[in-house]
């Protein structure tokens, strides 16, 4: 049974290609065919109609048919464009012979190329008399009020205009085609996107587009919902576009969702197809529970309908990065929250680089978008800057926050007010840590001295004894080390490694000894980077004779650049050359 179903599919399918329809239907054509209301012959040496003498009257100029495309049409009286309406379509239906609603629609539905006519009259007494006289005397492009009349501004159909045609007569296949379509009951109005995005489909050869049409019929497609379709997609009435189409519908169909509930769901914004089946096919490989699938779509749309399946795809990649696989992303998707899936998908960006700002581990990020996608994927978060300040919380307690109470973060979301966390008595007991450190050091307590250590002391005051003992065990006496803190508090900023890296590099790598760190502690405080560059440049100008051999290691270290620069650098015409190679190189 189901080997007959897709042998009658594939039958169908193939009667949708138009090369076979086209074959087809060349050799049973009458050579008339009564299409909508009038007769149209079929003479392919007709084609594009004979060429005639009289050259279109040019009723809008490049500026105007550049600039309208605005729903702005200047203001004509009623009356006047009534009367320009019957005149247009006297005009039409008399003296050209078009059926008379078509004439009828045209006059109507053409506000631009009336006023472009009324810009032409200078008798402004008898409007309607005016038009017709103008009208006799000068032949009209009758493409430009028919293409406006079916949706289309000015900008949008001049592209369209076919070269050497102005009567509609002239091209059978787009009357043609044009009036299958509105037989099929499209909006006439609505044609002229399809018009704009398929217009393969008015080359259409006699009786290939009703065999489409009956082709996805016979698919199972009510005539509504078709046409809803086309006017979204009308690629699915050109080439082998339609094929994604169908796959498309004939899952939905499976999973036992409607025409109705697509239809009802349907934007009039165009669909990928093709990207809506990578969707249905992605999660049908991983998920053979067709109910449960069903169930999502159905419970929230967005994640077939929105962008066509890409915002949803975009976040399943997402997901996929931070270590989810496809058997969890699916029954998460059953929880999503009423939101649009693209903002969602911004929503957990801005908290992932929310988290990534505020220097949480990365290990620790991934945790947390494990265990609660949903929750970040819901929050706007305002700006990190903006909660540090508002919180009144550093980096490092926020992290530890937000580890131990995850549910937090919703009430940090745009347009809430957002109150400070509550203290740790972290800060205080730092403190008082940091003062009992420097009394044990021998400073005095609410001495000038210490209230100067203790603002230049920025570390945790737990750090600092670990520190301490870091540069005694260097192999520098207790006694002197407490010396050298009490001139420079502020070396003990420095972590344990950095302290170590820093003594490594001035006895291993400069060879000076390691009791010149109490000669000058500062030393701690610069960057390794910086003494390094120093004494490269200082080094090279000892090699061209132009410096001091002697210079202290103080006297390099602790100038200003631009000192150094005038100082020393400057002493040689290649100084500044060196100087930048040796920036680059460092």
């Amino acid at each position: 049974m189901i080997h007959l179903q897709r042998l009658r599919t594939t039958s169908i399918l193939k009667r949708v290609s138009s090369n076979f329809v086209e074959n087809h239907v060349r050799s049973s054509k009458s050579p008339f065919e009564r299409i909508g209301s009038i007769y149209i012959a079929q003479n392919p040496k007709r084609f594009y109609g004979r060429k005639r003498n009289v050259e279109p009257e040019n009723i809008e100029n490049v500026d105007e048919t550049t600039v309208a495309c605005d729903d702005n049409v200047r203001k004509v009286s009623p009356a006047f464009r009534r009367e320009a309406q019957s005149a247009l379509l006297e005009y039409l239906h008399s003296t050209r012979s078009l059926p008379f609603a078509d004439a009828e629609h045209m006059s109507k539905n053409s506000p631009y190329f009336l006023e472009k006519i009324l810009k032409r009259i200078k008798d402004k007494g008898d409007i309607r008399k005016s038009v017709v006289r103008y009208l006799q005397y000068h032949p009209i492009n009758e493409f430009e009020p028919f293409f406006e009349s079916a949706g289309l501004k000015p900008c949008e159909y001049n592209p369209l205009l076919p070269r050497k045609l102005m009567y509609l007569s002239d091209d059978n296949l787009l009357l043609n085609n044009y009036y299958v379509l509105c037989n099929y009951g499209i909006d006439r109005n609505k044609i002229g996107k399809i018009f704009k995005e398929a217009m393969e489909v008015f080359r259409h050869d006699f009786g290939i587009l009703p065999s489409k049409l009956q082709a996805y019929e016979e698919l199972g497609l009510h005539q509504s919902f078709l046409g809803k379709v086309i006017v979204c997609n009308p690629q699915i009435l050109i080439g082998d576009s339609n094929m994604e189409f169908v796959k498309v519908i004939e899952i939905l169909k499976n999973m036992g969702i409607g025409f109705s509930w697509i239809e009802e769901h349907l934007k009039s914004n165009s669909c990928n197809w093709r990207m809506m089946f990578s969707f249905l096919n992605l999660f049908s490989q991983f998920d053979s529970d067709e109910k449960r699938l069903s169930r999502l779509i159905q419970q929230h749309p967005g994640l077939l309908l929105e962008g066509s399946g890409d915002r949803a795809l975009t976040l399943v990649g997402l997901l996929l990065k931070f270590g989810f696989v496809m058997n969890e992303i699916l029954p998460m998707f059953l929880q999503f929250p009423e939101i649009q899936v693209g903002k969602f998908v911004s929503n957990l960006r801005q908290c992932v680089q929310f988290l990534n700002e505020i220097e949480m581990e990365m290990e620790e990020i991934v945790n947390i978008v494990q265990s609660h996608p949903i929750l970040l994927g819901s929050c706007t978060l305002k700006k990190t800057d903006s909660l540090l300040t508002v919180l009144n919380v550093g980096r490092k307690r926020l992290c530890k926050y937000i580890q131990e109470n995850p549910q937090e973060i919703k009430k940090w979301v745009m347009g809430t007010k957002v109150e400070q966390l509550p203290r740790s008595g972290e800060k205080e007991m730092s403190q008082i840590l940091k003062t009992k450190f420097l009394l044990d050091l021998g400073f005095v307590e609410n001495s000038k001295q210490m209230e100067k250590a203790l603002k230049l002391i920025r570390a945790r005051g737990s750090e600092l004894q670990e520190r301490f003992d870091c540069i005694v065990k260097s192999g520098i006496d207790r006694e002197d080390v407490c010396k050298m803190i009490t001139m420079t508090p502020h070396i003990l900023n420095q972590t344990k490694d950095i302290i170590k890296m820093k003594i490594d590099f001035l006895v291993n790598e400069m060879g000076y000894p390691i009791s010149y760190l109490t000669l000058f502690p500062p030393y701690l405080t610069y960057t390794v980077l910086r003494i390094k560059l120093r004494f490269a440049m200082y080094n090279w100008l000892k090699d061209q004779r132009v410096v001091d051999p002697k210079l202290a290691f103080i006297t390099v270290t602790t100038c200003s650049d631009v000192k150094f620069l005038t100082r020393y650098v400057n002493l040689h015409p290649k100084g500044p050359q060196v100087w930048q190679d040796l920036r680059k190189r460092l």
